[in-house]
């Protein structure tokens, strides 16, 4: 029973296959949700790394988890888009995160904010540091 309930909490592997195969579609809603996924995990991880001592007592905490990030994966549920949109896209706005990267970025069609980034991370000819 051990193995397969350690088989069923990485059940978070089968997103980081179905969010390939959402980037090399063409649609965005699947890229949305896995993108919303992969947020939420990384907050839920964080959350549970700060509070690792107080979550070890509380006796279903590993099945309410396991049932939470099942909601959050299935894409029956599409629980992360769901969760994104209701709450935290509305904390975004209301702090005003995303007001500098949609400057910047969002009225360029022609792709200026990824040459931007490309020039960003490619050394230009002269700038390359010696080891």
């Amino acid at each position: 029973m051990g193995r397969f309930w350690t088989l069923l909490s990485n059940l978070h592997s089968i997103a980081g296959y179905a969010s390939v195969i959402a980037i090399e579609s063409p649609a965005k809603d699947d890229d949305e949700q896995w993108l919303a996924y992969w947020i939420l995990y990384s907050l839920l991880t964080l959350t549970e790394m700060v509070l690792q001592s107080v979550l070890e007592w509380i006796p279903i905490w590993y099945s309410v988890k396991l049932l939470f990030m099942a909601w959050l994966v299935l894409p029956q549920f599409r629980g992360a888009a769901f969760i994104y949109e209701r709450f935290v896209r509305e904390q975004i706005k209301k702090y005003g995160i995303l007001r500098d990267h949609q400057d910047h970025h969002s009225g360029s069609p022609n792709g200026k904010g990824k040459k931007k980034f490309v020039q960003f991370i490619v050394p230009k000819k002269g700038e390359q540091e010696a080891y």
